[in-house]
């Protein structure tokens, strides 16, 4: 494929997004035609964002310069694998969730559904503006539009408790973004001459010490995507959103936008080996850690299913800030591939409580005994999910977890491959116990007997990420070597 060709193929897989959020409003008269449209340009932003994986497993690098806006500042974009994985990802799933969104939404008789799958494009729009951003000026942009076009969808619903809950939203994540994630930015543009992400890092030799490891903070917290406490009450708070929200919220773009930028980041501005020096990232794996097993251990102790799965996540996305935290290459590895199980198994544990909600009006694990036998399909699928977050072969999560463990061991850090351990011992205290109850607990009388499943379209999404689930642990290699050029591996 030519140089132009990528170029052109990179164009519309970035303007594709917003010329279906532009079609949604048009269309929003007609919801069929809305909702068709919808998916053609979910499959169609896919398939570009696919085409690019060949030339870029080759050793391209497409790239579209815009001109610049102020001297020397353009928007800049590049596609590199680890922003490739995570435009597969968001691209991808946004198929799967729109079809679950059109199941959910009309099943739940929601009201202002063109608002809501207009915002939804955009976010996805600016979801692949960050994975494919080139410099740090074009990621903080994205990274802003991810945060204001998602803010309507956790407010979706307009009630008290859903505006609280978007001040909430807004109030953490721009103030983070402004206050740290601008500042660190601008101290790294008095220390390099480029912002552009570049491999090996651009900050060796600029910068060491305490001053080093102060300003790889401010870009940790600065992400408040990545949700490292004490920085993450957004997270549980934006579940007062629907489901397909929680889910683009959780696998498809906004958390994962934040731990994608943390490990680029990593990777491209400070670089593995500089970070590895002197203990720089010390100060990061502790508070990693720390939020890895807090947010565990209050996930055990919370009845609502959507805010326990929101603490998982919380705990979930640090295993990735702990990988780059480790520099080392085998960690890294892991936490790239932790993007893509994580966001299987996790849209999965999603999609089933939006469907209990759906078919059966419960939102409490304490209210699921018996559930699984009415909705086999769904709570077979929570099982798998569960099983690979809790990392159980033959399932995703195993390869990403076996990574991370092997990088805190690379590293001289066997505290940090405990601290990933006991994580998954956490996560089968609160995750196993729902699956027990759906199963082999008896329902509320009058509620035994009887197959009542979700409505087929949200049904076949949760199907088909559960397979996922399986299917990531036999195809893990092509993720791996996508990935190894830039986590220093062997390909």
């Amino acid at each position: 494929m030519s140089v132009d060709a990528q170029t052109t193929i990179l164009l519309w897989a970035l303007i594709l997004p917003i010329i279906g959020a532009l079609g949604v409003v048009a269309f929003g008269r007609w919801p069929n035609l809305r909702d068709s449209w919808t998916v053609v340009i979910g499959i169609s932003t896919f398939s570009c964002v696919a085409r690019l994986v060949g030339p870029v497993m080759d050793g391209a690098r497409p790239g579209l310069l815009l001109p610049d806006w102020m001297p020397g500042l353009g928007l800049g974009f590049e596609v590199e694998p680890l922003g490739l994985l995570f435009g597969l990802v968001a691209s991808g799933l946004w198929i799967l969730t729109s079809l679950y969104g059109f199941g959910y939404m009309r099943g739940h008789n929601e009201i202002h559904q063109t608002r809501f799958f207009t915002c939804f494009a955009v976010a996805i729009a600016a979801a692949l503006g960050i994975a494919f951003a080139g410099d740090l000026v074009t990621l903080f942009l994205f990274y802003e539009i991810l945060t204001f076009s998602t803010f309507p969808l956790v407010t979706h619903a307009g009630t008290e408790a859903a505006v609280r809950a978007g001040r909430v939203y807004l109030g953490i994540l721009v103030s983070t973004s402004v206050l740290f994630l601008l500042l660190a930015i601008l101290w790294t543009s008095t220390l390099s001459e480029t912002l552009h992400f570049t491999p090996g890092g651009i900050l060796d030799g600029k910068i060491s010490g305490a001053s080093a490891g102060l300003l790889l903070l401010l870009f940790a917290y600065g992400v408040g995507k990545a949700a490292l406490m004490p920085f993450h009450r957004w997270l549980p708070a934006a579940m007062v959103a629907p489901t397909p929200v929680s889910a683009l919220l959780h696998a498809v773009a906004v958390v994962k936008a934040g731990v994608f930028t943390v490990l680029k980041i990593a990777i491209y501005v400070f670089g593995i080996d500089f970070l590895a020096a002197d203990g720089l990232s010390d100060i990061l794996m502790v508070i990693a850690a720390i939020t890895i097993l807090a947010a565990s251990i209050r996930a055990l102790s919370l009845d609502n299913l959507k805010a326990r799965l929101a603490y998982s996540t919380i705990s979930q996305l640090s295993y990735i800030v702990l990988g780059a935290a480790l520099a080392t290459s085998a960690a890294a590895m892991g936490a790239g591939l932790h993007i893509l199980m994580h966001a299987l198994g996790k849209i999965t544990l999603f999609f089933v409580a939006g469907a209990v909600y759906v078919v059966a009006h419960k939102t409490e694990v304490s209210q699921l005994d018996g559930i699984g036998r009415r909705m086999p399909f769904t709570f077979g699928a929570f099982c798998i999910a569960s099983l690979s977050i809790i990392v159980l072969p033959p399932l995703g999560g195993a390869w990403s977890k076996w990574f991370l463990v092997t990088g805190a061991f690379d590293a001289g850090e066997p505290w940090m491959a405990i601290v990933f351990m006991l994580s998954s011992l956490l996560s089968i205290g609160y995750l196993m116990p729902i699956v027990v109850r759906a199963f082999f607990r008896s329902g509320p009388e009058g509620e035994e007997g009887g197959i009542k499943e979700a409505p087929l379209l949200m049904l076949l999404p949760i199907c088909a990420t559960a397979l996922g689930c399986f299917a990531i642990f036999f195809y893990a290699d092509g993720v791996y070597r996508l990935l190894a050029p830039v986590m220093g591996l062997g390909g």
